[in-house]
């Protein structure tokens, strides 16, 4: 074979830096964007952070005096006139604009701010152990049951472990570990280092005053007819207990005022906070967006830094001009962003405005392609736009992605959201008898009668993502 040359013509999508860049940034979330522009800020000497006048309109905080959206401007205005004051008055949705990164708050005496690890189960109970009058011996069979408690208060090691944890410094034997561990069972909150409900029950029982109606009958049950009151077998709990209705009653209602996970109470983890990144208003009887001042925050060269190029040698020159040409991309990558941010959210806000109006039962079916035709964009690009972007609302606080479902067909040809068919159950079953729950089946009719076609195996999965239990276990917890 003689060797040849060919031309070929292809197309092919090539993504510059710049684009690459503008991607990464739209699907950060606002602290992963923060962190993101402080290390920008870091190394790059061209890029400062500009004063931001509280006076400034919505459309003036746009890049280059580009106006975003009419959504932004209806935000800004909104601040003056008001026509219905439960949803017209921006209240808290309107924030005054601020440096991106402002000064951490001071405390009276001029230090920093900081927020106190929460305190957890074994920290509390470790507390309440120092505050003791125990030998040493005693306080490190304490430490040790301690840390084998778990979140929920219950210790399921047995003493043999807890001797073998023990034994480089103490031998002991299974007296004194149940010794410590019933000591330990008083402390806050009732219960804790009990190994069964049964146990955990009863410790709280023994709390209780010896006058507390149904507290004997509540013992008996506790001791060794949970199961039979779980099957809320309560013909057999009478005669089993030799009690009659009223006092099972009354047993019955005292355990239910008892704490099952008495460790659950303490701690729960540090409480995560989010910042919204758009906000939703009424402004003229018409719902209105505008954006969060960190969504697009206010960078701009730096003039000192970009003079110095021309008189700059030529290594010098050439690195402040690839760093001023990073700037540029940046503050554009910026610029999209927040665009896209804002385009999206005002298109969700049109589309799920009976949901702002009337609450999740009006929620609406809404797919990505819908929102994605409305502002020209692609669906992927949405998608970025949607995960861990948050709308403020009257309503409440809401990821983007909250606003999107798949809908189920309605008998008059329409169409109903997920959301609002599982608002519908969790109101149905919030108004239903204790007594005489209703099943998957009945809601699943009830929902038919509306006018919703859903059969029941759907009403069961929609049931099941709300956390609801069955019929069956309400009846048991009723």
């Amino acid at each position: 074979m003689k060797p040849a040359l060919q031309l070929r013509i292809n197309q092919q999508l090539a993504l510059t830096p710049q684009l690459q860049q503008a991607i990464r940034l739209l699907q950060l979330s606002s602290v992963e964007l923060e962190m993101e522009l402080r290390e920008a800020l870091e190394s790059n000497p061209l890029l400062e952070l500009t004063e931001s006048d509280s006076g400034d309109g919505e459309a003036e905080a746009q890049t280059d005096g580009e106006a975003i959206s009419d959504l932004a401007r209806d935000g800004e205005s909104a601040t003056t006139d008001s026509e219905e004051p439960g949803y017209d008055e921006p209240m808290d949705f309107e924030l005054q604009r601020s440096n991106y990164a402002a000064p951490a708050p001071e405390d009276a005496d001029g230090f920093e701010a900081q927020d106190s690890e929460p305190e957890d189960l074994r920290d509390h109970l470790l507390w309440q152990l120092n505050l003791t009058s125990l030998s040493a011996r005693d306080r490190a069979i304490g430490v040790t049951i301690i840390e084998a408690v778990d979140d929920d208060g219950y210790l399921h090691e047995s003493n043999e472990i807890l001797q073998s944890n023990l034994a480089g410094l103490y031998r002991v034997d299974a007296q004194e570990i149940e010794a410590v561990r019933h000591r330990i069972q008083q402390f806050d909150p009732l219960g804790v280092g009990s190994r069964s409900l049964s146990e955990c029950l009863r410790v709280q029982l023994d709390a209780c005053s010896a006058e507390t109606p149904g507290r004997s009958v509540a013992l008996a049950l506790a001791a060794e007819h949970l199961e039979a009151l779980a099957r809320n077998d309560r013909a057999r709990l009478c005669r089993q207990l030799h009690a009659d209705a009223e006092a099972l009653d009354a047993a019955i209602a005292l355990i239910r005022s008892l704490d099952p996970k008495p460790g659950a109470q303490v701690g729960g983890g540090k409480t995560e906070y989010v910042a919204p990144d758009a906000y939703a208003f009424k402004h003229n009887g018409r719902w209105s967006v505008g954006l969060s001042p960190h969504c697009q925050p206010k960078l701009a060269i730096n003039q000192q830094y970009a003079a110095l190029i021309a008189r700059a040698r030529r290594d010098d020159a050439s690195y402040l001009r690839g760093q001023l040409q990073e700037a540029r991309w940046l503050i554009k990558s910026l610029e999209t962003r927040a665009d896209t941010v804002l385009k999206v959210a005002g298109a969700i806000v049109r589309a799920q405005s009976a949901f702002l109006d009337f609450g999740p039962e009006a929620m609406r079916p809404l797919v990505l392609r819908e929102i994605a035709e409305e502002i020209g964009m692609h669906e992927s690009t949405v998608s970025r736009v949607t995960t861990r972007k948050y709308l403020h609302t009257p309503r409440g606080t809401f990821e983007f992605k909250y606003f999107f479902s798949s809908g189920v067909a309605t008998v008059d040809g329409g169409a109903a959201s997920a959301t609002a068919i599982q608002a519908m159950i969790r109101k149905l079953i919030g108004e239903e008898t204790p007594a005489r729950p209703l099943s998957d089946q009945t809601l699943a009719a009830e929902l038919n009668r509306r006018g919703i076609e859903v059969a029941r195996r759907t009403v069961a999965k929609y049931r099941e993502a709300l956390h609801i239990p069955s019929s069956n276990e309400r009846s048991r917890l009723g």
